[in-house]
């Protein structure tokens, strides 16, 4: 059933599997993210800047550098429909939200940690921001006032929502999946999801499925209305720290401190292809209509902090 469209993706990527890399910070790049509308990149980094890049045909053009934090930039991302806004956060006890339009930070909203992880709601209406004394915030996107603060009190390590906004997820250090109704906050359900800790969380675009990575060096996919997992993939043999599912949802990437990016077919677990990267890879995004993966990887020469610090790859370009 899926043999056709799994050797029409392995042969797409044949002759589009070419990365090129971009310089846009001092130091290690920390997250990636498109926007909606798949024309820009961002990227936030240790050296407290976020830079902006335009995606012209087949390449990256460096457009902004926002600065502004004072602390390292350590996730980012963009509003799901209007391609112009970006949330940060930061160690430095703040978010910041940024517009693309005039080039500057447009909200600034002090919280009461270091911020760790972010999320931003899909109907746009809220961000959420976990710190790293477990605290998670909700910012009102529209008035910039903090709605609600919730205290948890075992380690979350990433937040997201579903597509409908209805439902807010977090991971943990105990393996398990924390489900809330929102805007409630009241505890729906707990899935025991791996024995290691449970890391990152990302959903399909398709709304089908969610997937989460794991210490175990596992990832687990999880159909999202019967909540029962439904496959594991199992090629990794580190903690994989990020994932990412492809526009159609047909493709999930997951990377770690292996030295290659998995790219695997979502319904059979079939791999599609791979990246070879030279250093462990903590961030990895999936541009929203076509198969083009940007990521960022550790500086792999710790002796040498000037080289290949602070760039950012983009793979699935065609081969010349």
């Amino acid at each position: 059933m899926y043999q056709e469209k799994i050797e029409e993706l392995q042969n797409y990527f044949k002759s589009h599997s070419k990365s090129k890399e971009y310089q846009g910070h001092s130091a290690k790049v920390h997250s990636v993210g498109w926007s909606c509308d798949g024309k820009r990149l961002a990227s936030g980094s240790f050296d407290k800047s976020v830079c902006i890049y335009t995606l012209d045909r087949d390449r990256l053009n460096k457009e902004v550098s926002f600065k502004g934090h004072s602390g390292s930039v350590d996730q980012l991302c963009w509003h799901q429909s209007h391609p112009d806004l970006l949330s940060t956060a930061s160690g430095d006890k703040s978010v910041r939200i940024w517009d693309t339009r005039v080039q500057k930070c447009v909200a600034t909203i002090n919280t009461k940690g270091e911020n760790i992880n972010i999320a931003w709601s899909p109907n746009g209406n809220c961000i959420a921001v976990g710190n790293k004394e477990d605290l998670v915030t909700f910012v009102d996107a529209r008035t910039h006032k903090i709605e609600a603060e919730e205290q948890f009190y075992f380690e979350v390590n990433e937040i997201s929502w579903n597509n409908t906004s209805d439902l807010f997820f977090l991971t943990n250090g105990q393996g398990s999946i924390h489900i809330l109704s929102y805007p409630e906050l009241k505890r729906q359900h707990i899935l025991k999801a791996h024995p290691g800790t449970c890391i990152c969380i990302e959903f399909d675009p398709t709304g089908k499925y969610f997937a989460t990575g794991s210490a175990d060096a596992l990832v687990s996919l999880w159909d999202i209305n019967e909540l029962a997992c439904t496959r594991v993939f199992t090629r990794m043999d580190w903690p994989v720290r990020t994932i990412s599912f492809s526009y159609d949802g047909q493709l999930l990437a997951s990377a770690s401190e292996d030295l290659l990016i998995d790219i695997a077919f979502v319904e059979t677990g079939d791999k599609i292809a791979d990246i070879s990267v030279e250093a462990a890879t903590f961030t990895v995004a999936w541009h929203p209509s076509m198969y083009l993966l940007a990521y960022a990887c550790d500086d792999k020469d710790t002796y040498d902090r000037k080289r290949d610090a602070g760039s950012l790859k983009v793979w699935g370009f065609q081969v010349d």
